[in-house]
């Protein structure tokens, strides 16, 4: 896979990473900057009872020397599943567990696939009716706004021109790409943006928020 981007694992320390953000559930082992096996399939919410089957396909069971895993924006449910498997799994063979985010993930992997763009908006399916969008440009690859949770009308009158891609651009009534993180896309990552805390980035307010504590003094 031809890219402008730095991989990820330049140490050549082989890296499972673990892809459950959106619809779509996928692992790959990467190692040298090459993907060494991977598995790919839209699930839906099909997320827990794929995953750990689809880990146990790699080779060697995906054993290796660093886990990798989407910590979000995406689906609340699918983000945590991905984390507790990715934390689960460090735990158990001792080492590593790092996140990236699904946003610069599927940005880097259409900037790939068009060299010629120079800029674009990453919109994904949020919740109750909003997308997630952050938009980037190609050189230097960077995000040039935080990240966003808007209706889509909204999300429109931000793209300044940029064209969208993910699948949130079905809600913005224009045309784009559709596109899903995939777990290989990893290797475009440059090494800052696969350093993230294993712990969820929601881009809203979880649904479920926790009762809040008894004033004892009440």
């Amino acid at each position: 896979m031809g890219s402008r981007f730095r991989g990820n694992d330049e140490d050549g320390l082989r890296t499972l990473v673990i892809e459950t953000a959106t619809a779509a559930c996928s692992v790959a082992l990467i190692e040298g900057g090459r993907v060494v096996a991977a598995r790919h399939e839209v699930v839906g919410r099909g997320h827990a009872e794929r995953l750990i089957p689809m880990i146990a396909e790699l080779p060697d069971g995906g054993r290796a020397g660093a886990v990798l895993v989407d910590v979000g924006p995406g689906s609340f449910t699918g983000i945590r599943v991905g984390i507790a498997a990715a934390r689960g799994l460090g735990l158990g063979w001792g080492v590593p567990v790092q996140g990236y985010s699904s946003l610069p993930l599927i940005a880097a992997a259409a900037f790939a696939a068009d060299p010629s763009r120079d800029r674009l908006a990453v919109v994904l399916e949020g919740g109750h009716g909003e997308v997630f969008m952050q938009p980037f440009t190609a050189d230097p690859f960077a995000a040039t706004a935080n990240l966003v949770s808007l209706p889509p009308a909204g999300a429109v009158a931000r793209l300044d021109g940029a064209r969208p891609v993910g699948n949130g651009v079905r809600f913005l009534g224009l045309e784009g790409g559709d596109m899903l993180p995939h777990a290989t896309h990893a290797v475009l990552l440059p090494p800052a943006l696969t350093a993230l805390p294993p712990r969820p980035i929601y881009g809203r307010a979880p649904d479920a928020k926790p009762m809040a504590a008894k004033d004892p003094t009440a």
